[in-house]
């Protein structure tokens, strides 16, 4: 129902070769990048992991004054620290969707480091977000700062409990 609805919005017509006019709110006709309809339309991992995963970072956001809410994850190689894997699932409006698409996009394959320094403006400049959309965008970035922070706070549990059981075995033998 959802792609026949998109399909139905959409084919409004092309108004400039990289944008097009998507019907919003009250019949309101609003210009959408090209790349903002791509993720949109086609949107790249979309899906979830097991939060319980101690491999996963998960990060949950919203902002309700729009109804959008984002929920991000990343699976991280324990071995060297890098982002092998991201899905998302998002409710809101067509912006917050392609704003989660290409931010999991953006970690694959990067250092958590390096994830951390993604900002919106560089997400809403890629999908030429109009102004009243950049919140998703923000978004988007605070998503993945949510998910490395979890991901973080599980590793440094993982670690407390590893050496408490390795003072219990000392204190034991």
């Amino acid at each position: 129902m959802l792609r026949h609805a998109s399909k139905m919005i959409l084919g409004q017509g092309l108004r400039f070769p990289s944008t097009r006019a998507v019907t919003v709110g009250a019949g309101t006709p609003r210009m959408y990048h090209e790349r903002v309809v791509d993720h949109y339309s086609n949107p790249r991992n979309v899906g979830s992991f097991d939060k319980n995963d101690p491999n996963v970072g998960t990060g949950l956001v919203g902002a309700p004054a729009c109804g959008d809410v984002m929920k991000l994850q990343i699976r991280v190689d324990e071995e060297n620290g890098k982002i092998v894997d991201a899905c998302f699932k998002t409710v809101g409006w067509g912006s917050a969707i392609a704003s989660s698409s290409v931010a999991t996009e953006w970690v694959k394959g990067k250092q958590m480091e390096e994830v951390l320094s993604i900002k919106n403006t560089e997400i809403a400049k890629h999908l030429s977000l109009p102004p009243v959309k950049l919140h998703c965008s923000m978004l988007a970035e605070d998503a993945i700062k949510a998910a490395v922070k979890d991901y973080e706070s599980k590793r440094a549990k993982s670690n407390a409990s590893e050496e408490a059981a390795s003072v219990e075995k000392a204190a034991d033998a």
